[in-house]
């Protein structure tokens, strides 16, 4: 089975550890996994995209337009970049958290309204699925990370659950995030419920 995500978002946002988790899920799994990377200028607030890309042996980095069977977007502006990709009547997850960039911020700019992001994904023809970051769950009085509970949003409510076993996932997180576990096992839980 061939089934392809990209995931967008900002520096700081745990992108790049969220696509390693789902590329070693799926290596243990005996699934042949691609993962392609790409960073923006800045390490914490600059765009990061990574594709992964699974079931196939020998393929080429770039999921084509129309051709993602998952996106998942962890900042509001940056889902934008994701819609183009997004087959239809697949499964687009949007975390709403919000990073005004310097333009936005300097009044240069304009930061689109979570009303219209929701429209134009919606417009996609795609399944949406929306997490409210203000409903984010708490673990010993702070915010679970969310990159942990939008994987398991992505593991419980997407099409992602059916090619990952969502045990061997939460195995996955909590061998791989030895130093805070049971805070990441709780988010990664928590996020398979949210929807």
């Amino acid at each position: 089975m061939n089934y392809d995500i990209l995931i967008v978002g900002v520096g700081g946002q745990g992108v790049l550890t969220l696509c390693e988790l789902i590329t070693e899920a799926a290596t243990h799994a005996g699934i042949p996994a691609n993962f392609y990377p790409t960073k923006g200028m800045a390490q914490r607030g600059g765009f990061v995209k990574a594709q992964v890309r699974l079931g196939r042996r020998a393929i080429g980095p770039n999921i084509p337009e129309k051709g993602a069977d998952l996106v998942i977007a962890v900042e509001v502006s940056e889902a934008l970049r994701g819609v183009r990709y997004i087959k239809p009547g697949k499964d687009f997850l949007l975390f709403g958290y919000i990073w005004a960039p310097t333009a936005v911020m300097l009044g240069k700019a304009k930061y689109p309204s979570l009303e219209q992001v929701k429209k134009q994904v919606r417009q996609s023809g795609c399944k949406m699925h929306y997490l409210d970051p203000e409903k984010l769950p708490l673990y010993g009085g702070t915010p679970v990370p969310a990159n942990i509970f939008v994987l398991g949003a992505a593991i419980g409510h997407t099409g992602l659950g059916k090619v990952i076993d969502p045990s061997d996932m939460g195995r996955i997180v909590q061998n791989r995030l030895k130093r805070d576990s049971k805070r990441n096992v709780f988010a990664f839980q928590a996020g398979m419920e949210a929807l």
